[in-house]
């Protein structure tokens, strides 16, 4: 099947090979303000730059970790891939404890905390290049981390395969090189084998739909890119003892805030940049109480206005980093209810986005 997509900046051109779902029900296209690389796959599934229902979250999440050989040999770390598969990964892992007690949840950042950090590694094509990998908090994760005998890799996305390898790399650097089995695991895999090539012959990839990529530029005048790749705390300081994965998880919990919800109410949950899968466990939870739930988030991505990106918010990012952040395609009088959910606290929050949303703020951790 081949799809070609006329951009601001060129033509993609896709060739799919194979897939569970169809292309259209898993993704969209738009012009990244980025001049590394011009185009975006504009994820359906993921609750990123389009809300989403959380149980099409969910059954894209459990359909790519049932593609994951079942029998691993364990222990199996999961790594998810900040920002934008930080729940994917979540979910992934999640997915994996339903059968086995064996697994470790980490996801990369770049809001590093005051404590050990594990690896350093670039995502290069990105709008924020650095990120990095912590250390597991407890002596009983780490103790997995070491002894663990697979690793799986997760991204929404795979279009050369590199970010997974100098990962890998960086693992090898810090001394951990035992994996007997690797999964390079992403919703849309357009490396054409080269993101499990990449990994070596332990790897292996699996994905819901694959392919392969060719991006003609035409004499466009690159996009000028807002300043976005910033690694740091900002003004906020993560406390260990609320983390839910950056620090290494096994087990999630659900914060429901003791909210209430009518059938059919119609409620739109955000995420702020990494803090996504919190937020997201709580817009499933509402789901299934009968409301009509929606699931985004804030992001770092800048996208240009077009194609699949109809909407879009400029907002200070609540971390205090001094960075741009966007919130895409949320028309606030879709929605009866909107809960804008933060791990800093609320006061960072930006006041122009309030003022748009009119949410309820929640601080997850006061």
């Amino acid at each position: 099947m081949q799809i070609n997509v006329a951009l601001e900046q060129g033509t993609l051109n896709l060739t799919i090979e194979s897939g569970t779902h169809a292309p259209d029900e898993l993704f969209g296209f738009a012009q990244r303000r980025n001049p590394k690389r011009a185009f975006l796959f504009v994820s359906k599934v993921l609750g990123r730059h389009i809300p989403v229902s959380p149980a099409v979250m969910r059954n894209a999440t459990d359909t790519l970790a049932a593609q994951i050989p079942r029998d691993l040999p364990g222990p199996v770390v999961v790594i998810g891939m900040a920002e934008t598969a930080i729940a994917l990964g979540a979910g992934v892992q999640q997915a994996l404890c339903r059968d086995r007690d064996d697994t470790l949840y980490l996801c990369t950042t770049r809001h590093p905390l005051d404590l050990p950090v594990l690896v350093e590694f670039r995502e290069e094509h990105s709008h924020a290049t650095q990120q990095v990998l912590h250390l597991p908090q407890h002596a009983a994760d780490v103790e997995l981390l070491r002894t663990a005998r697979s690793l799986v890799l997760v991204d929404d996305e795979a279009s050369t395969g590199k970010t997974f390898a100098n990962l890998l790399e960086a693992l090898q650097h810090a001394g951990l090189d035992q994996f007997e089995h690797i999964v390079a695991a992403t919703l849309t895999d357009w490396s054409g084998g080269a993101a499990a090539e990449r990994l070596g012959k332990r790897a292996i990839a699996v994905s819901l739909l694959s392919g392969h990529w060719d991006w003609q530029a035409n004499d466009a005048p690159p996009p000028e890119m807002p300043q976005v790749d910033v690694l740091g705390t900002g003004e906020w300081h993560a406390n260990p003892a609320n983390d839910w994965g950056r620090l290494g998880v096994r087990q999630h919990r659900v914060s429901t805030f003791n909210i209430n919800v009518t059938a059919g109410e119609r409620i739109l949950v955000l995420g702020t940049g990494e803090f996504v899968w919190p937020p997201y466990l709580l817009a499933e939870y509402l789901e299934q109480q009968g409301a009509t739930v929606h699931f985004s988030a804030t992001t770092r991505s800048p996208i240009a206005l077009g194609h699949s990106i109809q909407h879009r918010y400029c907002l200070h990012d609540n971390y205090g980093q001094g960075i741009a952040n966007f919130l895409y395609n949320v028309v606030p009088s879709d929605y009866d209810r909107i809960l804008l959910c933060s791990e800093p606290p609320a006061h960072l929050l930006d006041k122009e986005l309030i003022t748009a949303l009119n949410p309820t703020c929640l601080e997850f951790y006061p």
